[in-house]
């Protein structure tokens, strides 16, 4: 069985599979070498994958490599794509195991991955499986913590799930909920309509956990994958173990 990690800017997501079918997934807010150590024992783990946005991975990394076989995804890691991005050394590796996911997911087609966590992220990869790039914009929960950072007065209000504000708010917080989730979703609704204008027979996917929030805001039709990031990592491993 396969391990994959997927450590992001607020939590260490990691799933089993086995073949191609994932028969585990949790997550952690930071690293447990016990909980690890069980994980690898209990499901006879052979080798990993490992993906983070975070600069040190030191202990982890270090734990891992004396257990089993590991790929720590970087800009030198092989891909069973074509990545054109300019400034490999900075991208994501959540953004390039995404479009792997999606040239997986949905082969010779033009995707656009839109990933809305800490920040909200757009990547857009052709059908013949080139990535191009896209665009990166604040996260909902940083917007709302910056209204409260740079302003006196204005409060931090807390996301409501399955509420969509009403257009014009009455409070200061409904809206500041109101500004914030609304204007999230016109801007995700603009960029799939640029990229639709540009790209014929567009796939869009949505992953991410604040995805929740806005997606009824939506006017264009998504195709929802909250596991998207682990496709691609197993695609990746996959790609590599027949090199």
């Amino acid at each position: 069985m396969k391990l994959l990690v997927d450590i992001g800017n607020t939590l260490i997501k990691f799933a089993i599979f086995e073949s191609d079918e994932m028969i585990y997934k949790s997550s952690l807010e930071n690293f447990s070498e016990v909980n690890f150590n069980e994980i690898i024992k209990k499901y006879n783990i052979s080798s990993a994958i490992i993906s983070s946005v975070r600069k040190n991975n030191d202990e982890l990394l270090k734990f891992v490599s004396s257990k089993l076989p590991f790929i720590f995804l970087d800009q030198n890691t092989k891909l069973p794509i074509k990545n054109n991005y300019l400034s490999k050394d900075t991208l994501g590796k959540d953004r390039l195991a995404a479009v792997v996911g999606a040239s997986i997911l949905y082969p010779n087609k033009n995707v656009l991955v839109i990933d809305a966590g800490t920040c909200i992220t757009y990547d857009f990869i052709s059908s013949d499986k080139i990535y191009y790039g896209g665009a990166i914009s604040p996260g909902l929960n940083m917007r709302l913590k910056s209204l409260n950072t740079f302003t006196s007065q204005l409060p931090l209000v807390t996301l409501q799930e399955n509420t969509i504000p009403n257009l014009t708010g009455n409070t200061t917080n409904t809206s500041i909920l109101s500004g914030v989730i609304r204007g999230f979703a016109g801007e995700i609704n603009s960029i799939i309509e640029s990229y639709s204008l540009e790209n014929k027979n567009l796939k869009t996917i949505v992953t991410g956990g604040d995805y929740k929030y806005f997606d009824k805001l939506l006017k264009y039709k998504t195709f929802a994958a909250p596991n998207l990031v682990f496709v691609g990592l197993k695609g990746i491993m996959d790609f590599n173990e027949k090199i």
